[in-house]
C-alpha cells in the first residue's frame, strides 16, 4: 500500500512538474545566453539574495537576532564569570555594538550591520518593548510593602534621592557653561542632571536580593520597600521635569502638570476599580480569555498613549499601568507570564543597541573629559551611597545593614539608561554627556556586588572574633540537592555518618535552582514544596534540618561559597551523569569536586531505601576513608564489611579483593570508598551492581 501511494505521489509531482514547466517557456523561452554561461544565473542569485537582506524586514530580523544573541552570550558571561547580574552583560553588549567597539574598529561592519535608514525602525521597536518592560517594573512594585516599614522607607528613600539631587544639581552649574547643548536652558538641564543622579535600579536591585537570598530578610524587606518609594518618587519627578522641558513656558508647564495629576486620578479611580474587577472575574488560568489579555493591553497602551500626548512620556504611562494592576487574584501573574520572556529577552537587548548606537566613548577624548566622568562617578556614588546609609543608620538600622542599603541603593542599571535615553532624546543631554552618564550607570552598578561582599565580609569576620566557635564534635553537613528523594536519602546518610548522634549533628538541605523566569508566587509554592518531604525526613528521623533556596546559573560558585559561609565540615550531593558524559563525577560536579574546600560526599543511588549492610573499600591502613567512616561501623542493627585492596596482586584471581565484579556486592545496602581509588582502579563498572555507592572526595 505504501509503495502504491510513493509511486502515485512522485508521477504526479513529476507529471504537473513538467506541465507546468512547457507552460512557462511557452510564453517566456529561456534565452540561449543563460543557458550557456551558468555563472551569469549564479551571480543573479546571489545578488538577488543580497539586494532581498538589506531590506527594510530582513534587515531588522538579522539585527534582532544579532542584537538578542551578543547580550544573551554576554549576559551569561557576566553571571558565570563576572559574578554580576546578567542585565550588566547585556548593557555592555549594547555599547560593544555601538561606535565605541564596533564602530571604532570597523566601521564599515557597523554601517552594514546598523545603517542610518534602519535605526527608525529598530529604535521604534526598542520603544514598544520599553513599554512592555516598565508594564513589568510597575506590577512587580508591590504597594502593600510601603506600609509595613513607611517610615523608615520614606525617610531613606527620600534622602537617597535628594543627596544626589542637591549634588548633581552643583553639577549642573559647573557643567551648563561648556556641555550642554546649545538652546537648553538652566533649569531643565540642572533638574535633568539632578534625576540623573537619583535613580535606583529596581529591577536590578530585586534580582540582585533574589541572587543572594536576601529578599525574605528584614534587610532584603527594607531595600525591597525603599527602592518601590524610590522608584514611584523619581518617576513622579521627572515626569514634572519632562513637562517642564517640552512646555518651554510656565503656562504650559503647569497645565501639563495639572492633566498629569487628572490622569494620575483617573488612573486611581477610575482604571484600577476597573482592573481589580476585571481579576475578579478571570481569576484562573482556564477562564483567562483571549479578550482579557487584550484590555490590558488596551489600558496599558492607551495609558502610555495619555503620558505622551500629555507630554510626560510614554514609559510614565505603561509604569503606572502595571502599579494599578491588582494585586489580589491572578490576573497579574498570568499576564505577567505572558509579557516579561518576550520583553526581557527580546526587547530590552534592542533597546541597549539603541542605548549603545547612541554612546560614544570616543567622545572622551580629553584629559578633562575624564576628570568630568572622575568627578560625576564620586558624587553619584556619594550622593547615593551616603545619603542612603546616613538615613538608614539614623532610622535605626545596625552599621552593616545601613551601609548595605547604600550600596544597594547605589544600583542604577536599566532605569538609569531609560532615564538618560529620555533626556538625550529630548536634546538636554548632549553625546558626550550621555557617554559619561551612560558609563556612570555601568560603573556605579558594577561596583554593588564587590561593595556588598565587602561589607558583608568585613562584618562576617567582626562576628567571628566576636562568637566562640561551635564545639568540634559537631558535624555540620550541608545537603545539596535537585530531587526530592535524593534529598532525603542524603539527609538519612548524613545522620548515620554522625553516628546517629542527633546532638552532634546539624543539616542544612540547599536546593538550587536555576531559574529565576517564576512569578513571585509560583517561586514561594516552588520553594515550599521542594523542602516538604526532606523536612518530613527529618522529622521522623528526629532532627532540625535547616533549608536554602538560591537561583543561580553559576551552581559551583554558589555551593562552594555556601559550604563555606556555612563553615560545614562535609557536603553531600547526588551524582548523576551528565548529557555528554557517561561518568557520575563529571561535568558540574567535577568543578565542585575541584573547588570544595571540605569532604564532598558523592552519592550514586541505586534504589537505595535502608542502610543495613554496610561494605568500606579501603587501600591500607592510613586510608583517610577508614576514620571517615569509623562513627558507621558503630550503628546498631548494620553489619559492616571491610575490603582491603592489595594492589600488588593481579586483578584476575579471585582472591584478589580488588577485582571489584559487580556481582560481588550485590548483598550490600552500601558501598563507601575514596573517589581517588573509584578513579585510579576504574571501578565504574560498579554502576552495574544493585548496589549504592558513597564516594568520598578529601581536600
Amino acid at each position: 500500500m505504501k509503495a502504491k501511494t510513493s509511486i502515485y505521489y512522485v508521477i504526479t509531482l513529476l507529471f504537473f512538474g513538467i506541465a507546468g514547466y512547457f507552460l512557462v517557456q511557452f510564453k517566456s523561452p529561456i534565452s540561449q545566453e543563460s543557458i550557456t554561461n551558468p555563472m551569469l544565473g549564479s551571480g543573479s542569485i546571489f545578488e538577488s539574495l543580497w539586494l532581498e537582506s538589506r531590506k527594510p524586514i530582513p534587515l531588522l530580523l538579522f539585527q534582532i537576532v544579532i542584537v538578542a544573541l551578543s547580550a544573551r552570550l554576554l549576559g551569561i558571561l557576566f553571571s558565570r564569570k563576572f559574578k554580576q547580574p546578567s542585565v550588566i552583560g547585556e548593557i555592555v553588549a549594547g555599547i560593544l555594538l555601538g561606535p565605541s567597539l564596533l564602530g571604532y574598529f570597523f566601521p564599515e561592519a557597523q554601517e552594514w550591520l546598523f545603517p542610518a535608514s534602519s535605526l527608525a525602525n529598530l529604535t521604534a521597536l526598542s520603544q514598544i518593548g520599553l513599554i512592555l518592560f516598565m508594564f513589568i517594573v510597575g506590577m512587580e512594585l508591590d504597594i502593600k510593602i510601603l506600609k509595613n516599614k513607611a517610615h523608615s522607607a520614606v525617610v531613606i528613600s527620600h534622602a537617597s534621592i535628594v543627596f544626589p539631587f542637591f549634588l548633581g544639581m552643583i553639577l549642573a552649574y559647573h557643567l551648563y557653561d561648556n556641555y550642554a547643548p546649545a538652546n537648553v536652558d538652566f533649569l531643565p538641564f540642572t533638574l535633568f542632571l539632578g534625576i540623573a543622579m537619583s535613580v535606583t535600579a529596581f529591577p536590578v536591585l530585586a534580582r540582585i536580593l533574589q541572587e543572594r537570598n536576601l529578599t525574605r530578610t528584614p534587610l532584603g524587606a527594607l531595600v525591597i520597600t525603599c527602592a518601590a518609594a524610590d522608584d514611584i518618587t523619581a518617576w513622579i519627578l521627572l515626569a514634572m521635569i519632562v513637562a517642564i522641558s517640552k512646555a518651554g513656558t510656565p503656562v504650559y508647564a503647569l497645565m501639563t502638570i495639572g492633566l498629569s495629576f487628572l490622569y494620575i486620578l483617573g488612573m486611581i479611580f477610575v482604571v484600577s476599580p476597573f482592573l481589580k474587577r476585571l481579576a475578579s472575574v478571570y481569576s484562573s488560568r482556564e477562564n483567562l480569555t483571549r479578550t482579557a489579555v487584550a484590555l490590558v493591553l488596551l489600558i496599558l497602551f492607551s495609558s502610555a498613549y495619555s503620558t505622551e500626548i500629555i507630554g510626560i512620556h510614554a514609559l510614565f504611562g505603561a509604569f503606572l499601568a502595571g502599579v494599578v494592576m491588582p494585586s489580589d487574584g491572578n490576573l497579574k501573574r498570568m499576564i505577567g507570564e505572558k509579557i516579561e520572556d518576550i520583553s526581557v529577552i527580546l526587547f530590552l537587548p534592542i533597546f541597549f543597541a539603541i542605548t549603545g548606537l547612541k554612546t560614544k566613548i570616543t567622545l572622551l577624548n580629553d584629559s578633562s573629559l575624564w576628570m568630568v566622568l572622575l568627578i560625576v562617578i564620586v558624587l553619584a556614588v556619594i550622593g547615593k551611597f551616603l545619603g542612603s546609609a546616613i538615613a538608614a543608620r539614623l532610622s535605626g538600622s545596625n552599621w552593616e545593614d545601613s551601609l548595605s542599603i547604600g550600596a544597594l541603593m547605589n544600583t542604577r542599571g536599566l532605569m538609569e539608561l531609560v532615564v538618560l535615553n529620555i533626556g538625550y532624546d529630548l536634546g538636554i543631554l548632549s553625546p558626550t554627556l550621555f557617554a559619561i552618564f551612560v558609563l556612570m550607570a555601568l560603573l556605579t552598578t558594577l561596583s554593588t556586588g564587590p561593595a556588598l561582599n565587602g561589607i558583608q565580609n568585613y562584618f562576617a569576620k567582626a562576628k567571628q572574633l566576636a562568637v566562640p566557635k561551635p564545639e568540634p564534635e559537631i558535624l555540620r553537613a550541608v545537603v545539596a540537592f535537585a530531587q526530592e528523594k535524593m534529598g532525603k536519602n542524603l539527609v538519612r546518610l548524613a545522620y548515620s555518618l554522625s553516628g546517629n548522634q542527633k546532638k552532634y549533628l546539624e543539616v542544612t538541605a540547599l536546593h538550587i535552582s536555576p531559574s529565576d523566569s517564576l512569578a513571585n508566587e509560583d517561586l514561594r509554592n516552588y520553594r515550599n514544596s521542594s523542602f516538604e518531604s526532606i523536612q518530613r525526613t527529618g522529622t521522623e528521623i528526629g532532627i532540625k534540618v535547616k533549608t536554602e533556596y538560591r537561583i543561580t546559573d553559576n551552581i559551583t560558585y554558589e555551593i562552594v561559597n555556601f559550604v563555606k559561609a556555612e563553615h560545614a565540615k562535609i557536603l553531600l550531593i547526588g551524582a548523576a551523569k551528565s548529557l555528554f558524559s557517561k561518568s557520575y563525577t563529571g561535568g558540574k560536579l567535577k568543578s565542585i569536586l575541584s573547588y570544595s574546600p571540605i569532604p564532598v560526599a558523592v552519592f550514586i543511588d541505586q534504589n537505595f531505601h535502608s542502610l543495613e549492610k554496610l561494605a568500606i573499600v579501603f587501600r591500607d591502613d592510613a586510608d583517610p576513608i577508614l576514620p571517615f567512616t569509623e562513627k558507621l561501623t558503630t550503628l546498631r542493627g548494620i553489619k559492616t564489611t571491610k575490603l582491603k585492596l592489595d594492589t600488588q596482586k593481579e586483578p584476575n584471581t579471585d582472591i584478589n579483593p580488588y577485582f571489584l565484579a559487580a556481582s560481588r556486592f550485590k548483598s550490600y545496602s552500601l558501598v563507601v570508598m575514596d573517589l581517588i581509588l573509584w578513579e585510579e582502579m576504574g571501578l565504574e563498572r560498579l554502576e552495574e551492581a544493585p548496589t549504592s555507592i558513597l564516594l568520598i572526595r578529601f581536600p
